[in-house]
């Protein structure tokens, strides 16, 4: 590691200056993110009257992650990752002066606004394995557990409070609003610059299809990645029920816009909590066990949350469905973390992203599917049920995440260290 760590090899990653300054960005650029996702669709809207062109938003982001997976994540590992992460953001601050020039010229075409879009999907295609791949190398093993806590926290804030203020700034005026994304994102270039330069161990051999590949070739020949990645796929692909929440809110639950608030920001408020409860009590042991359980958790209280018929037992239990989901993507991540080597982290990061991303979105489509089919209560019900069943399955099948037990290295169900090469 280049951070230099305390002589106590301190648990807190706050303590090692290199991830402060990545936390910050992650905060900065999450916020900016979501303040210029609302004020982009309220655009579209506002001056199409399409439904269906803002469901093409979310498609322009994703399209360039998959398109290009195979070569982002070899430029992960080839290049220095805290310059891919300062260029990304210089090409997103281009795309948000990019907006409020198209604001300001209130032009009556959105076809620029789709140009842009897809060239920010390019940028955050190559930030995320960069980004992804970057903590390790910020902090020792022994703090890279609560890295991932703390830096999801940062990102589940700014999914809270971003839209909202997005919203707020729009209403002011658009130009507040994509001016505030490029003012973040200038701060958030400062803060990876800032970043001390962190030692990167390069792949080494000369770029064939053998090493554009390496990362999936790596995920299917060790049973713990792949495991850890699947399970989180499936697992989000059984779930859905954020879709649904307006159906629920008016024909379930009989409940108005502010209960709709409520209900979506449950999920990220457990999450908070749980994130504050694992700095405060991290996880020692057992920890393979622990994130089945909580898989499990994740399943049972959606299936709550599926049946309730009262608002005041359908925000907890989302608020729980957020915090049993924050304790799975702790482990998940973090034995990831641990088990890729150094070279190939940015391939497998760059596989893993693609792989949620995707399955975030056939899990909203599953759920609305099902749900014009057996009906919403039914179609969450299912998918909970179907979360847990994949929790089942999975330990069964995948016995060395199982027998994970220190989030501080590899360690298996005996307490010896894995091998190098496992």
């Amino acid at each position: 590691m280049s951070t230099p760590a305390p002589a106590d090899k301190s648990r807190l990653a706050f303590t090692y200056v290199g991830f402060r300054f990545f936390w910050l960005t992650t905060l900065l650029v999450s916020f900016a993110v979501q303040i210029m996702s609302v004020s982009i669709a309220w655009q579209i809207y506002d001056v199409t009257g399409n439904v269906f062109l803002l469901g093409l938003v979310g498609l322009s982001l994703f399209l360039p992650a998959l398109l290009l997976m195979l070569l982002t994540g070899l430029t992960a590992d080839r290049f220095n990752r805290r310059g891919i992460m300062a260029i990304c953001l210089g090409v997103e601050l281009i795309c948000a002066l990019g907006f409020l020039a198209f604001v300001n010229a209130q032009a009556h075409e959105v076809w620029p606004i789709f140009g842009i879009l897809v060239v920010l999907g390019t940028a955050r295609a190559f930030w995320g394995p960069a980004a992804q791949s970057l903590a390790p190398n910020l902090v020792p093993p022994e703090a890279l557990s609560n890295a991932i806590t703390v830096n999801a926290s940062a990102w589940q804030f700014a999914s809270i409070m971003g839209p909202a203020a997005g919203g707020l700034l729009y209403g002011i005026a658009p130009t507040i609003a994509f001016g505030t994304g490029a003012v973040l994102l200038v701060i958030a270039v400062g803060c990876v610059l800032l970043i001390p330069k962190p030692a990167q161990k390069s792949a080494g051999q000369a770029t064939s299809l053998e090493t554009v590949f390496g990362g999936f070739r790596y995920i299917f020949s060790n049973k713990v990645v792949l495991g850890a990645i699947s399970l989180d796929m499936f697992a989000v692909l059984m779930g859905g029920a954020v879709a649904l929440l307006p159906v629920y809110t008016k024909d379930i639950l009989h409940a108005g816009p502010q209960e709709l608030g409520l209900l979506r920001a449950a999920p990220g408020i457990g999450a908070i909590v749980m994130a504050l409860v694992l700095t405060r009590f991290p996880i020692r042991d057992h920890a393979g066990k622990m994130l089945f359980v909580f898989v499990g958790c994740f399943g049972l209280f959606t299936v709550i949350f599926g049946i309730s018929t009262t608002v005041w037992i359908s925000i907890p239990a989302l608020a729980l469905v957020g915090a049993s989901d924050m304790v799975s993507v702790t482990i998940r991540e973090t034995i990831m973390q641990l088990w890729t080597p150094e070279e190939v982290r940015g391939r497998v990061n760059a596989v893993n992203s693609v792989f949620i991303g995707a399955s975030n979105e056939l899990g909203e489509f599953r759920a609305g599917t099902v749900a014009h089919f057996i009906g919403p209560v039914a179609a969450v019900a299912v998918g909970g049920v179907g979360a847990i069943a994949v929790a089942i399955i999975w330990s069964i099948i995948f016995p060395g995440l199982r027998q994970q037990r220190s989030l501080d290295k590899k360690m298996v169900a005996d307490g010896s260290s894995a091998p190098e090469s496992a």
